[in-house]
């Protein structure tokens, strides 16, 4: 499976979920939203430990299986059509997760997150990180 993971999914990792690290252990690829790589540097940045986790981030993307995916041009009619879907649904989602959305839509990829709003989007695979 090519999975592709959100915020919530890398901190579960981080903090030892064993439900997450066994869907990133099964993974043939790990593929990191630029927008999570974002959310990840903006949270270190209001810590106390911006190194110490700059240095595991920074680490873990350097890993074989793992890369960034960037937003391009096919990435924003992604986008459009799901920001349609759920302005007619009368379920939008934040606009971060929305970009997350289009890009796992766009790869044709598998999701982990623990955000229930993706739940709104059943076109994309998710594997649920139980909270």
């Amino acid at each position: 499976m090519r999975l592709a993971i959100d915020t919530n999914a890398y901190v579960a990792v981080c903090k030892g979920s064993p439900h997450a690290i066994a869907v990133m252990r099964r993974a043939t690829a790990i593929l990191v939203p630029f927008v999570v790589v974002a959310e990840l540097r903006a949270g270190f940045a209001c810590g106390t430990r911006t190194t110490r986790n700059e240095q595991m981030l920074t680490r873990f993307l350097n890993t074989e299986r793992v890369g960034i995916l960037y937003a391009d041009d096919q990435t924003s009619h992604h986008y459009a059509r799901l920001y349609y879907q759920l302005r007619r649904q009368g379920t939008p989602i934040p606009a971060n997760d929305l970009w997350i959305a289009a890009l796992v839509s766009q790869h044709t990829l598998t999701l982990l997150s623990t955000d229930r709003h993706f739940t709104h989007l059943p076109q994309l695979p998710l594997v649920r990180e139980p909270r």
